[in-house]
C-alpha cells in the first residue's frame, strides 16, 4: 500500500468523534476497556468495536494482565498530531464549517453535536 492510501487510511480511522475521545482518553497511559467505557459513556460492544478498528490500523497496543486487556498508544507522535489538527481547527471559524455531506437523521443530531 502506498503512503497516500495509508494516511487515507489513517484519515478514515481517525474520522469518528467516538475514536478520537478514545484516543484523548487514553493520551499516554494504559487504560483497561472498563476505564474506557466509563470516561467516554459508550457501550462496551462499541467501545470494543472502536479498539478493534484502531488497532488493525496499527495505532493502538493491547497487552493482557489476568482476565484485563489494557491499551496505550503505539506511537506517542499520534498525540502531537491531533494537537496540531486542533490548533489549525481552533482557528477556524465556526461559520465557514459546514455539515457533513451525508444524510444524518434527526435522532442522530444530538451524538453528532455532543461536543458543540
Amino acid at each position: 500500500m502506498d503512503s497516500v492510501r495509508k494516511l487515507q487510511s489513517c484519515f478514515q480511522t481517525l474520522a469518528d468523534a467516538n475514536r478520537l475521545r478514545i484516543l484523548k482518553f487514553i493520551g499516554e497511559n494504559e487504560c483497561s476497556v472498563s476505564e474506557i467505557i466509563k470516561a467516554t459513556g459508550l457501550s462496551q460492544p462499541l467501545v470494543s468495536h472502536h479498539l478493534r478498528t484502531l488497532r488493525n490500523m496499527q495505532l493502538l497496543d493491547q497487552k493482557r494482565n489476568g482476565p484485563f486487556i489494557y491499551y496505550r498508544l503505539r506511537d506517542r507522535k499520534l498525540l502531537d498530531a491531533l494537537g496540531l489538527f486542533s490548533e489549525i481547527i481552533n482557528n477556524i471559524r465556526d461559520e465557514n464549517i459546514k455539515e457533513p455531506m451525508f444524510f444524518c437523521p434527526p435522532r442522530w443530531k444530538k451524538f453528532w453535536c455532543a461536543d458543540k
